[in-house]
């Protein structure tokens, strides 16, 4: 049998029973729809929840007071015997390696202008808070680099608060209440939108040691450190320990780099990606024991035809690759079609639901075709072998 003449027996069968092979063929096609449909989603979220955590840098570092116990959860300053403290952040800067420290505390409270009154977060930050969090202003300045313990009465406003409190009036020289304290206005950021819910043009940003004072806190929330590229991140660790072990006379904060709380979720978000893709291979294995049954009947529809093409010369292995090739195109054109309508169906969510993250990872798509054809590959060898191994003779009693 010529290599032709295959090709041309293979697709013949698919015109003679177009129904049986376009049934054939949805229940691969729905199998792959459903893996990338659902992988698309999970690699969609994957990459969001990503974006939403290093949208600061990941050559980050956060300082947090209290010691991280065993049973887990952070001890905060009731656990703490020193607080962290703006001296703590300047000492921080002198480290080798170090590029930016940025001292923070958050809260909430009400800010007045012109009549007009919200309540809103306020940030307590140092100068340096725009590098460390890879923000930019929209106009005017940042916070200067004041004495922290005796910063100036300035406030830098998030978008969303400056649209809404200053609606058509350049806000830059004016004067703003918050939590009853006035604050000269100096800048204005660009818009950062929100992180994990949290809305980060919704604020105002105040001088740490103030944000002290007004919500009454000893130390610090945070102290945010950015560390230079390239730099390894146990030396600088290490650095940061002793520094502080020194001044606190004990371990009693907690380290949080950013690259590794980003390799961790990363290889939570993967495990997860790969969970929702195996719910959706379940309809490929449906789909696998669908060619199993339909090319097992095509066996017992083909006899005759199989004891004919013996009869004339071909060997087993022939009649072997036919019905293998005909399992293997029918599951490679239901891959096709699924991807094609996965995508499609993906694209389409994301369309209808502009917030719902849908990427489809191209790579999963490869592996979901190669697996659909191993499916139909795998499906088809028992059908096959059982064709492979009639008798001619009795095969051509049955016409």
């Amino acid at each position: 049998m010529l290599f032709t003449d295959l090709i041309r027996l293979t697709t013949s069968t698919f015109s003679a029973c177009r129904m049986r092979s376009f049934l054939t063929a949805s229940g691969i096609a729905i199998g792959i729809t459903a893996v990338i449909l659902l992988t698309s989603i999970g690699e969609g979220l994957h990459q969001f929840v990503l974006a939403e955590f290093s949208q600061f840098g990941t050559n980050l570092i956060a300082i947090q007071p209290g010691k991280t116990q065993t049973q887990g959860g952070n001890m905060g300053i009731f656990g703490s015997v020193r607080t962290i403290s703006l001296e703590d952040g300047l000492a921080l800067q002198h480290l080798p390696n170090v590029e930016y420290v940025n001292p923070s505390i958050t809260g909430n409270a009400e800010v007045r202008v012109n009549g007009r009154t919200r309540r809103t977060t306020v940030i307590g930050a140092g100068h340096n808070m725009l590098q460390v969090w890879a923000s930019h202003m929209q106009k005017g300045i940042f916070l200067p680099d004041d004495n922290p313990t005796e910063a100036r009465a300035l406030v830098v406003l998030g978008s969303k608060v400056c649209d809404e409190l200053f609606a058509g009036v350049n806000p830059l020289g004016g004067y703003l209440r918050v939590g009853g304290q006035r604050y000269r206005v100096i800048g204005v950021m660009q818009p950062k939108g929100q992180m994990l819910g949290f809305d980060m043009d919704d604020t105002v940003f105040i001088p740490a040691g103030r944000a002290q004072q007004l919500f009454n806190r000893p130390g610090l929330m945070e102290i945010q450190l950015s560390y230079k590229t390239g730099s390894r991140l146990p030396v600088i660790v290490d650095s940061i320990t002793a520094l502080l072990k020194a001044r606190h006379g004990r371990e009693d904060f907690t380290l949080i780099p950013q690259e590794k709380a980003l390799d961790v979720l990363g290889s939570i978000l993967n495990v997860i990606t790969f969970a929702v893709g195996a719910l959706g291979g379940i309809s490929l294995l449906v789909g696998g024991v669908g060619i199993v049954t339909i090319m097992t009947m095509a066996v017992s529809e083909r006899t005759a035809e199989i004891g004919l093409l013996r009869a004339l010369g071909a060997r087993q292995n022939q009649i072997l690759m036919l019905f293998l090739s005909e399992a293997i195109l029918l599951s490679a054109v239901g891959g096709l079609a699924g991807l094609a309508l996965g995508a499609g169906i993906a694209q389409g969510l994301h369309l209808l639901i502009p917030d719902l993250p849908v990427h489809t990872p191209w790579l999963f798509a490869v592996l979901a075709e190669l697996s659909a054809a191993g499916i139909g590959l795998l499906a088809g060898v028992m059908p096959a072998r059982r064709a492979a191994k009639l008798d001619p003779v009795v095969a051509l009693r049955t016409e």
